[in-house]
């Protein structure tokens, strides 16, 4: 079966959007299994709950791995609106993530071939495959108004 990595990433800018309807970073994350099946979804939410591990990938990867009852879940694709960070990349390698598709890369904190290329790094013992740039415009206007819009315009 063919996995529709656009309408995936369809599905994670409406987790972003909703992330920005309640004034965090718009960020977000689906995570599906081989099929392209949804198994979870999350947007950012560190305000919200206080919490600066609450990113999208981080928590999507919390509810998939609940649901499927194993931190490890080797067949599943993580699709992510903007290039996941150090702590998101390191989860996803940890949860045995077989592939991530992501945006807009984040040229200041991306670990997915931006500043770090955590999902090739030799010396771990797991490695992701790395699709970017799926709608990736799309992506990035939702971060840069959301980020226009706080600096006041």
């Amino acid at each position: 079966m063919q996995i529709d990595d656009y309408y995936l990433m369809e599905q994670a800018l409406d987790e972003a959007k909703k992330g920005l309807t309640e004034g965090e970073v718009p960020v977000g994350a689906v995570i599906c299994d081989q099929e392209g099946e949804i198994i979870s979804r999350a947007h950012n939410r560190p305000i919200a709950l206080s919490d600066p591990t609450a990113h999208a990938e981080i928590l999507a990867l919390r509810s998939a791995c609940s649901l499927l009852g194993n931190y490890r879940i080797k067949e599943a694709i993580l699709v992510v609106t903007i290039e996941p960070c150090v702590m998101c990349m390191g989860a996803a390698l940890n949860a045995r993530i077989s592939r991530l598709l992501y945006g807009a890369a984040d040229p200041k904190s991306g670990a997915a071939g931006s500043v770090y290329s955590l999902h090739q790094d030799n010396r771990l013992n797991h490695s992701i495959e790395v699709i970017s740039g799926v709608m990736e415009e799309e992506c990035r206007k939702i971060m840069k108004g959301f980020f226009h819009g706080r600096r006041g315009g």
